[in-house]
């Protein structure tokens, strides 16, 4: 009787020092060097509308950021995912600036994605950036709830910003490894978890269409807009936006995967680690994030590793190499809108005068996704 009564003891305590020595190793992040970093002070690889993907499950939509899913971008190397949340049929889903446009699948689904991930690899502190459209604090907790990330959950010590973020090594040996921003949120009663992005963080411009107009300059929030040293001052952490859209006409843009191998690279016009360098210099740190779109080119991961002066990364695994979309011919979106308006838009760029009833015929309806257009 009394061996069994020990054993009831001993059992859980060696099963609970196991699982903290699981999250004590010596590689955080994929590197040994950062375990005793701040989290503030490192920086961390992001993908731009990690959700949003231009592969065979989206008929290769052009309104995709990304080529391959999120637990492929995380686990080689992504620490920083970002996704739109827009309503549809009362669920909050992810939809690349309009359902009717690129929908990606419930919140809670995706959220379940990530839970998986951190299950499967203790060692590893991931941020979710969320562009809110309309979500309450208490809408948002339910589905972490459902997901059951909660648990994983960061909760900061500082209402605002703030310049003591802890160790990877301290996040880990809490095992709050999730780190949440959304932008934007009143308020977070009831989810401190929640963190509001723009108290904390401050970003550069983004929407840009030629490369050489990448700038480390202030964008939002607002009350820091191009002042560098405000936005500096005021301890939110710099977040560098790094990707390269198109306009293809009609105030369409969409990402440009042509430029992405220069975009996430480390030479040519508007490459990643020369502007992320520019920006180093400019903020006297390095920045936070980079967010960037097809994380995978370059790659971007490269001139992350120089920045936290990473050279004996482990645990990354490669992109499969499964995305056809360079050789694909698909003229469809994942929605099913079809993609002859945007190569009529290209025509009518370069110059042609494509007729009304060309117009008609290719835009469908349009007046959900642009605020305009022909509602058939």
């Amino acid at each position: 009787m009394h061996a069994l009564k020990l054993l009831s003891f001993f059992v859980p305590a060696v099963l609970a020092s196991s699982e903290l020595a699981q999250r004590s190793t010596t590689v955080c992040n994929n590197s040994p060097d950062l375990c005793s970093k701040s989290w503030g002070d490192i920086t961390h690889l992001g993908a731009h509308d990690s959700p949003f993907l231009r592969d065979s499950s989206t008929s290769y939509s052009v309104a995709g950021n990304q080529y391959y899913n999120t637990t492929v971008q995380l686990s080689a190397g992504v620490r920083l995912v970002t996704g739109q949340i827009h309503q549809n049929d009362n669920e909050w889903h992810l939809c690349h600036t309009s359902c009717s446009l690129l929908d990606a699948g419930t919140l809670e689904a995706w959220l379940s994605e990530i839970k998986t991930w951190l299950d499967n690899n203790p060692n590893d502190v991931v941020t979710v950036l969320l562009v809110n459209n309309g979500a309450s604090a208490s809408d948002l907790n339910t589905i972490f709830e459902a997901a059951k990330l909660t648990s994983y959950a960061y909760k900061p010590s500082s209402t605002s910003a703030t310049t003591s973020w802890p160790t990877l090594q301290e996040l880990i040996s809490d095992n709050t490894r999730l780190m949440t921003f959304v932008a934007s949120l009143s308020s977070n009663t009831g989810a401190t978890y929640l963190m509001d992005e723009f108290t904390y963080i401050w970003e550069n411009p983004y929407e840009v269409t030629t490369a050489s107009n990448f700038s480390c300059k202030p964008d939002r929030p607002s009350s820091v807009q191009g002042d560098t040293a405000s936005a500096l001052s005021s301890n939110r952490l710099p977040f560098m936006n790094h990707f390269l859209d198109q306009d293809i006409g009609l105030g369409i843009v969409e990402p440009n995967s042509d430029a992405a191998n220069t975009t996430n690279g480390q030479s040519g016009t508007g490459n990643l680690l020369t502007a992320a360098n520019e920006c180093k210099d400019a903020y006297g740190r390095q920045p936070a994030f980079i967010l960037v779109d097809f994380f995978d080119k370059g790659p971007a991961i490269d001139t992350v590793d120089k920045l936290n002066n990473v050279t004996n990364a482990s645990g990354r695994t490669p992109v499969p190499g499964t995305n056809t979309e360079a050789s694909s011919s698909s003229t469809t979106t994942s929605s099913g809108t079809y993609v002859g308006l945007i190569d009529l838009a290209k025509e009518a760029k370069s110059g042609a005068n494509p007729s009304t009833g060309n117009w008609i015929w290719a835009g469908g309806n349009w007046e959900s996704i642009l605020g305009g257009g022909i509602d058939l």
